[in-house]
């Protein structure tokens, strides 16, 4: 199905949620209309009023359910499952729905009467019985009241559904400390995860270059007593030549360190040249594909972007048996999507520290960080951040 065939099966679906919104609407009314003069006394009579109320709002779902799935079968809409709406806010919704609905009703009445009107004034055109003036003004007054009732329907509509969201969907409020609460969390997972970085960066220089450093300084240490000593030349040369060694693979250690901190490349090059570092230093085979387009990237999300590639990529070196790993960046809009996929064994734990660490990096920029590792392989790790 093509674009213009989507989009037209989706404005009749639309015609048709509009058009049955009118009968239901009725329903709404009829309901509170009812339930609201069987029920009065016991709602004005403080005593009984929390039952008559607990049972007006309990037969008010039924329709307040029908509306819904109106909504989120002709028009689209998806609200939080499970969502248990408040008794006042389901009773004022059905309210304003049927106030809304009745005179949708009326306005759909209004463009009929309308279509009728407009084929009897063809018929008297084809006829020859109406005259030129008399046709210009019933054009003019048409129009008029044809664009008055595509506005009156567009209002509605729209009106529609908001108060469906207002209804089905968190409120404000809700919204707002749902956002509180995940700001806190987020925040608390991002010092954790500082804090196993400067734990992890602490253990590479203490268990990596601190050692060499120490081995160094011992060969150094000794050629310099033999040499003082007056002992074989050549002996003291192979030790310099294997301090020596020792030097470059300490520095090649300092330099990744520092490459697992944060790259210069990154600031310098961008996102792209910094992991094609990645895949120079990976000990496997790693395809790097990086489909962003030339509209450039905010900072913190090409951070994210490359330790989450790097942490995955390292991971699948050291524990997944892997023989190659896949990397694939691309964007589309304001959402980038970090994927990387190995071959090797699986078996992921997603709550695994290094995980869990990408996961706070990633939810810092409310972002989503999914890891699938079934037993028996492939890894596929997939974060998306968002640009805006």
């Amino acid at each position: 199905m093509g674009d213009d065939e989507r989009a037209g099966a989706k404005a009749h679906s639309r015609a048709a949620g509009v058009v049955l919104g009118c009968p239901s609407a009725l329903l709404d009314a009829l309901y509170l209309l009812v339930a609201g003069a069987a029920l009065g006394p016991f709602l004005l009579w403080p005593r009984t009023r929390p039952d008559a109320l607990a049972i007006l709002v309990a037969g008010a779902r039924r329709p307040a359910a029908l509306e819904r799935w109106r909504r989120s079968f002709f028009f689209g809409d998806r609200f939080p499952e499970p969502y248990e709406v408040p008794g006042p806010r389901l009773l004022r919704y059905l309210a304003v729905r049927g106030w809304t609905g009745l005179v949708c009703g009326a306005v759909l009445g209004l463009l009929g009467f309308g279509a009728v009107l407009a084929v009897l004034l063809a018929r008297g055109v084809a006829r020859g019985t109406l005259g030129w003036q008399e046709l210009l003004t019933q054009l003019l007054l048409g129009s008029v009241l044809l664009f008055l009732d595509a506005q009156g329907l567009h209002a509605l509509a729209a009106l529609d559904a908001r108060i469906a969201r207002e209804c089905f969907g968190p409120s404000e409020r809700d919204l707002l400390r749902r956002r509180v609460e995940e700001l806190a969390v987020s925040r608390a997972a991002v010092v954790q995860a500082v804090d196993s970085e400067r734990r992890r960066i602490e253990r590479d220089l203490h268990d990596g270059v601190q050692q060499r450093l120490v081995a160094l300084a011992m060969l150094l240490g000794r050629a310099r007593r033999g040499r003082e000593r007056g002992q074989d030349p050549e002996r003291v040369d192979a030790l310099l030549r294997q301090a020596h060694g020792e030097a470059r693979d300490v520095l090649a250690e300092v330099r990744d360190v520092a490459w697992r901190v944060y790259p210069s490349a990154l600031d310098a090059l961008g996102l792209e040249e910094a992991l094609g570092g990645v895949a120079r230093r990976c000990s496997l085979p790693l395809r790097v594909r990086f489909e962003v387009g030339d509209e450039p990237l905010p900072r913190p999300v090409e951070t994210a972007a490359y330790f989450v590639v790097s942490e995955a990529v390292t991971n699948a070196a050291k524990h997944s048996a892997a023989s190659a790993v896949a990397v694939r960046v691309s964007r589309e809009g304001a959402l980038l999507t970090v994927r990387v996929e190995d071959d090797g064994t699986g078996g992921a734990d997603p709550d695994g520290g290094g995980l869990t660490g990408l996961r706070s990096r990633v939810a810092a920029l409310d972002g989503v960080l999914r890891v699938d590792s079934p037993l028996g392989g492939p890894t596929t790790l997939v974060a998306e951040l968002p640009c805006a």
